[in-house]
């Protein structure tokens, strides 16, 4: 198989996977934070066998530390996902509203070149964005992270499917320019 269709392939399927994500993103949002649960956890332990293993000092306090911090906040997520949802989602909307913030201040220390304008309009939608989810945070929330999965499941796929048919196109085009080379 050439390398362009396996592109393709993986396009076509993570665009469909994000058809399916959005068809029901409350479900999406659970499996988000039980995968999130799974990951802490995982972490955690491997992040308290760590500060076990460190010396004595502020390290390992340290260490052992976070990985209990980890620990738990896997196993909240894992037996409590609604309530992990809710958290994640507020985690998500405070990140909106301060890359905007950083993008509305960046924006104005550009303001003699052209990227005013583009930085400015990319950090207003971000604190937009941001307001919208809390003023409707609560009909928003549950199925806001499989919305923000599903979305980037689309454009992945998208710049996937585009990346396949670039492969094939440049994989013709240095094939003439080759032949051309040496036909000559």
């Amino acid at each position: 198989m050439k390398t362009w269709t396996k592109w393709l392939i993986v396009g076509v399927l993570s665009l469909l996977f994000g058809l399916f994500v959005l068809a029901n993103p409350v479900a999406a949002s659970i499996a988000v934070t039980t995968l999130a649960g799974v990951l802490f956890a995982i972490s955690g332990g491997f992040q308290l066998v760590a500060g076990f293993g460190e010396e004595r000092g502020t390290s390992k306090a340290l260490g052992i530390g976070l990985g209990i911090l980890m620990l738990l906040l896997g196993v909240s997520l894992l037996f409590h996902p609604l309530q992990g949802v809710i958290s994640l989602a507020t985690l998500v909307t405070i990140l909106f509203a301060a890359s905007g913030i950083t993008r509305l201040i960046a924006a104005f220390q550009m303001r003699e070149t052209s990227f005013f304008w583009p930085m400015l309009i990319s950090g207003a939608l971000s604190v937009l964005l941001a307001g919208y989810i809390i003023a409707n945070f609560f009909e928003i929330a549950p199925s806001l992270l499989g919305i923000l999965l599903g979305i980037e499941l689309l454009f992945n796929g998208i710049g996937l499917i585009v990346l396949a048919f670039f492969l094939r196109t440049a994989r013709g085009e240095l094939r003439d320019r080759l032949n051309a080379k040496y036909d000559k």
